[in-house]
């Protein structure tokens, strides 16, 4: 039975470390975001800017201290798989402000 025993010593696994400065950091953009929205405070450009600016940082803290993502040549399935996913992420929500901006022109004209 001690030969079918799978060790993970190359795999690269997170240290407390990483993942408390992940939290934290997920925290910070996400109280950056839902306070820049809540006080008001900015034109509606600037929170827009923040907020996206925020979410694509936020992407980026996930992947690499949760996800543990690089660019590794052994891990190059997960390079793969990241890109396929912001190319659909790309077409969804691309298409749907395409669509949803369509609508509220095509609403206005009434």
């Amino acid at each position: 039975m001690s030969g079918s025993h799978i060790s993970h010593d190359d795999a690269s696994h997170g240290s407390v470390k990483s993942y408390v400065i992940g939290l934290i950091l997920s925290i910070v953009l996400t109280i950056v975001a839902f306070g820049m929205v809540m006080t008001g405070a900015f034109s509606t450009l600037t929170t827009v800017i923040v907020i996206v600016g925020a979410a694509v940082l936020q992407l980026l803290v996930q992947l690499i201290m949760f996800l543990h993502m690089n660019t590794k040549a052994d891990e190059g399935w997960n390079l793969m798989s990241f890109v396929f996913t912001v190319k659909i992420l790309v077409l969804v929500i691309g298409g749907s402000l395409w669509i949803m901006q369509n609508l509220h022109l095509n609403m206005m004209l009434d």
